[in-house]
């Protein structure tokens, strides 16, 4: 890990949202949920465990001794589903230290992760994981400090309450905002927050505006924005790229190069997540994916 200690990576390993969606039809963007890396100074830090963890954790069966943070937005099945299939947690002489904010009904992320692996729901419980898991409870708004890096979290607009988050190392911020719903009249004060001055914001753009308002099939209230309300909190926020994240099942490889083509004519730069897209925040280049139909990624 030596060689990674004076970088700011991100990776993805699950791009999309609700569900996983494997196929022919989103080869190129991915069909796996929610997970994202970050290899920030030396230190690993994931965020979310949704069907895309299980593919990262067979990359880390190589290694010895893993150690990696793991923080949770919220505990919907597409951001959880991956964790019962991560390998390295089963592996004795790894560490993982697990942070999640307690839910409205009081549970902890613990007892959300443990529940989803009891019968009948799962054969395997929890307890048979053989590395060593550390269970921690985050506030709402707490400032959290791994190393020299600076997480602190903000709250929501989702269904049930989700966390996003912000990473800030050596002058290098990312956000992580998924699982939001922007409000009618205005920006979400705690969404801009988080986002101000990022040289990266990912942001859940699940819908269009159209597919949001559509008077026959409304999304409102189901706790997810489109791709052009982050437009506006990317440029409200002063973020230098873009990137649209938690895509929809129903969207496949070709609606995604339409929004990816729509976005970047409305913030230039701006990208759509793929699975194994890998961004550098210490260089300026591009992510490492195959070129978009806009003209590059």
């Amino acid at each position: 890990m030596a060689e990674l200690t004076e970088q700011f990576l991100l990776r993805f390993w699950g791009v999309r949202g609700s569900i996983a969606c494997p196929g022919s039809s989103t080869v190129r963007y991915g069909g796996n949920t929610s997970c994202l890396e970050m290899m920030v100074g030396g230190h690993r830090l994931i965020f979310d465990g949704g069907t895309g963890l299980r593919e990262l954790g067979l990359t880390l069966l190589s290694e010895k001794a893993v150690e990696a943070n793991l923080f949770f937005t919220h505990s919907h099945w597409d951001h959880i589903q991956g964790f019962p299939f991560f390998v390295p947690a089963f592996v004795r002489g790894n560490r993982f230290n697990i942070y999640g904010a307690v839910a409205p009904n009081g549970s902890t992320i613990e007892q959300r992760l443990n529940d989803q692996m009891l019968h009948p729901n799962f054969p395997v419980p929890l307890q048979i994981m053989g590395a060593d898991l550390k269970f921690c409870d985050l506030d709402i708004g707490e400032t959290l400090h791994i190393g020299d890096i600076t997480i602190e979290n903000a709250l929501l607009n989702h269904p049930g309450e989700s966390v996003g988050y912000r990473v800030t190392w050596q002058h290098h911020v990312a956000a992580y905002i998924t699982d939001t719903e922007h409000y009618p009249d205005r920006l979400d004060d705690n969404v801009v927050a988080l986002a101000r001055n990022a040289d990266v914001m990912i942001y859940d753009s699940t819908y269009t505006d159209d597919e949001y308002h559509d008077p026959k099939s409304s999304k409102v209230g189901w706790g997810h924005s489109t791709w052009q309300e982050a437009v506006k909190v990317a440029k409200a926020a002063g973020v230098k790229k873009l990137v649209i994240f938690h895509h929809d099942p129903a969207h496949d490889d070709d609606f995604m190069d339409q929004v990816a083509i729509q976005t970047q004519a409305e913030f230039p730069g701006a990208v759509v997540a793929r699975e194994g897209m890998v961004l550098d925040l210490t260089v300026s280049t591009p992510p490492s994916s195959l070129p978009s139909p806009a003209g590059g990624v």
